[in-house]
């Protein structure tokens, strides 16, 4: 008979998945794919009318060898038109050795912890160690998931919120002061916080440049999260060109990534990109090279990271006895 399914639910994952065991993950995870040793992950896109379908797929063999498929839904008037979340999906574990589904689990808090999670490991290697001040601009789910992600890995001092939606980087600013105990400060000229911060983060929609060549200062480190899509673009092209380069998956930074832009406009190429961040963790690409150089993590997703995250729910849900058991068969 084939084994039983986990049906997880958001809650179950929230209550299963700690930020910090998900930054070791998907530390580990990276690592196995810059060794060669996890195969390339691999993505979909499907558009319709008012939004689109992502597909992100990928296997870890490690004690127990997994492969997941992340299936979201973006659409981006939902809110306004039938008052549902902008995203929504789930995530479909299997046992890689046997292809029996282990679980189905909603992925919108495995997506938020694993892109924070992916984050904060980049900041760990490649900004420099004496950082303590970080910009965040974007001040939604993303927001404060990656200010809790840099304060695990970075002793920051200061944290500076930025959001085209003043009143949404002033609500974050008011939920962070209950949690930490760090200068938090609302920022109006993004540009100007930047100039004078170690780590920047970008995680917002936008389709057209945030960060310009001059608007960070030499040593910065600036982790480019939102450009998950062809259309989307935070990171100006001359920025890029003027930064060392590291993705987490350059094949799908240039399609997709910051990366896409300045590659499609001509201000750089291919192979102008440092490294893979899994080929830092692994040893086989140097990380930071000197206190002056400014690195950009051109961050697209990666389906491994989902795997991790996923494998982390499932075993703690089977000890933990979380979710409802039901059998396709």
């Amino acid at each position: 008979m084939p084994p039983s399914t986990l049906l997880l639910t958001g809650a179950d994952v929230r209550s299963l998945l700690s930020l910090k065991e998900c930054i070791d993950a998907v530390e580990v995870a990276m690592g196995s794919h810059g060794l060669g040793l996890a195969p390339a992950p691999r993505v979909l896109g499907y558009h319709v009318t008012h939004g689109g379908f992502h597909v992100k797929a990928g296997a870890l063999a490690e004690e127990r060898s997994r492969f997941a498929a992340k299936v979201n839904a973006n659409f981006p008037e939902n809110p306004r038109r039938f008052g549902l979340p902008t995203i929504q999906g789930v995530v479909l574990l299997f046992d890689a050795l046997n292809g029996s589904v282990l679980a189905i689990m909603d992925s919108m808090e495995i997506t938020r912890l694993r892109t924070a999670a992916a984050s904060a490991v980049a900041a760990k290697h490649l900004a420099r160690a004496d950082a303590r001040t970080v910009t965040i601009c974007g001040c939604g789910v993303q927001g404060r998931a990656h200010v809790e992600a840099m304060m695990l890995v970075r002793g920051l001092e200061r944290v500076r919120l930025y959001d085209v939606d003043a009143g949404r980087a002033e609500r974050l600013c008011g939920e962070l002061a209950s949690s930490f105990r760090v200068s938090l400060e609302v920022v109006r000229d993004l540009a100007a916080a930047a100039r004078t911060s170690d780590i920047v983060v970008t995680c917002t929609p936008a389709r057209a440049p945030l960060l310009a060549a001059g608007d960070v200062s030499p040593g910065a480190f600036i982790a480019a999260v939102g450009a998950d899509h062809p259309e989307k673009q935070e990171i100006a092209p001359a920025l890029l060109a003027s930064a060392s380069i590291v993705t987490d998956v350059t094949d799908q930074a240039a399609t997709m990534g910051d990366l896409h832009h300045a590659i499609a406009c001509g201000a750089l190429t291919r192979g102008a990109v440092h490294a893979e961040l899994g080929e830092v963790l692994a040893g086989r690409r140097p990380g930071r090279r000197t206190e002056d150089e400014i690195i950009v993590f051109d961050s697209t997703g990666m389906a491994l990271q989902d795997v991790a995250a996923a494998a982390l729910v499932y075993e703690g849900a089977l000890q933990g006895g979380r979710g409802t058991t039901f059998r396709f068969a």
